[in-house]
């Protein structure tokens, strides 16, 4: 079992563009319908950037509403981490954007790519960093603008992913770690096997920009859909039974699970094999589609700023997703 970290959330905000896109937006696209859209995945709407929207964009956002909630200064960040798949651009790191524009120090900032997992990575990351004493703050940014990636004449995938950011401040927590608040338990895992199952093939050093990778649509998401669904439905009960199980505790101890947002029918489907009433596994499907790295920040800053956690409780992050990667954090606030 991995040593408990005393960290704590000093402070959460979110940020997701004004823009919806609704079910009856792609009926009147695609050959679909609103009831194939919510009977398969659970989702009524989804935010979109326009023209001057950005992951950076949305990602300064969230840290200011960050730092309000935390009552905080820029000054007091020691690094900046960004979750992204859809950076700014391909260099610098998308944190470097953020760092400049809320006016932090010259503080570290740099990216993580781990794709629906990739705010985990990020949280345990910065958790260890704090651990080590040289850090007292580091935000902690999840965003994506999926609809920059999204191949909308693939009526399978298109309907899943809209646009958004959450951030978290982390903070070394007061008194004992194993009493006060803390990361508890954690796993990180990857499967390179399965890292063409979803994936943009061009834009990389292996399929540079040209005529071909723009006439074959080379640049947008492709996705085995149905061997991605089996390998988060799998994957998702056992991180949550294997993370409980390290830590000594129960699903019935758990005050909420914040999953990552793929589908709602792979949540309800672990949610009822836990025995969990609906109240304690976190949904916000529905209002944002599928946001990838950004989904389980948003989750915690809607429970935090709800009253529908307290400190003291236990909170169990869950995801997976390209790579193949998943991973998981339980927490204590």
């Amino acid at each position: 079992m991995p040593k408990v970290l005393g960290v704590r959330i000093a402070g959460t905000g979110s940020a997701t563009p004004p823009r919806v896109l609704d079910n009856q937006w792609f009926v009147s696209k695609l050959d679909t319908t609103d009831e194939w859209i919510r009977e398969r995945t659970g989702i009524l709407e989804r935010r979109a950037v326009v023209e001057g929207e950005s992951t950076a964009t949305l990602s300064i956002e969230a840290a200011n509403n960050a730092l309000a909630n935390a009552k905080m200064s820029p000054k007091d960040i020691d690094a900046i981490i960004v979750a992204t798949i859809t950076p700014e651009c391909q260099f610098p790191a998308t944190a470097s954007f953020v760092q400049d524009a809320i006016g932090a120090r010259t503080v570290a900032s740099f990216d993580i790519a781990a794709a629906c997992s990739g705010f985990i990575y990020a949280f345990v990351t910065a958790a260890h960093m704090l651990q080590a004493g040289t850090f007292r703050n580091i935000m902690v940014i999840g965003a994506e603008t999926l609809t920059r990636i999204t191949d909308y004449e693939d009526r399978t995938s298109c309907i899943l992913f809209g646009d958004g950011a959450g951030a978290v401040i982390l903070s070394p927590s007061e008194g004992n770690a194993s009493s006060g608040s803390a990361m508890l338990n954690f796993h990180l895992h990857s499967d390179g096997s399965g890292s063409t199952m979803l994936w943009v093939p061009a834009g990389g050093s292996r399929l540079p920009a040209s005529n071909m990778t723009v006439n074959e649509r080379l640049h947008f998401m492709k996705m085995q859909g149905r061997e991605v669904y089996k390998f988060a439905v799998k994957k998702m009960l056992e991180m949550v039974e294997e993370t409980l199980g390290e830590a000594g505790l129960r699903s019935e101890d758990i005050a909420m699970v914040v999953p990552h947002q793929s589908n709602k029918r792979i949540i309800e489907s672990a949610r009822e094999k836990l025995g969990l009433p609906e109240s304690k596994m976190y949904t916000n499907i529905e209002r944002y589609g599928n946001t990838s790295s950004a989904s389980i920040p948003l989750g915690l800053d809607d429970i935090r700023r709800s009253g529908r956690v307290k400190n003291g409780d236990y909170i169990l992050m869950a995801a997976f997703g390209a790579g193949l990667t998943w991973a998981s954090a339980l927490i204590r606030l």
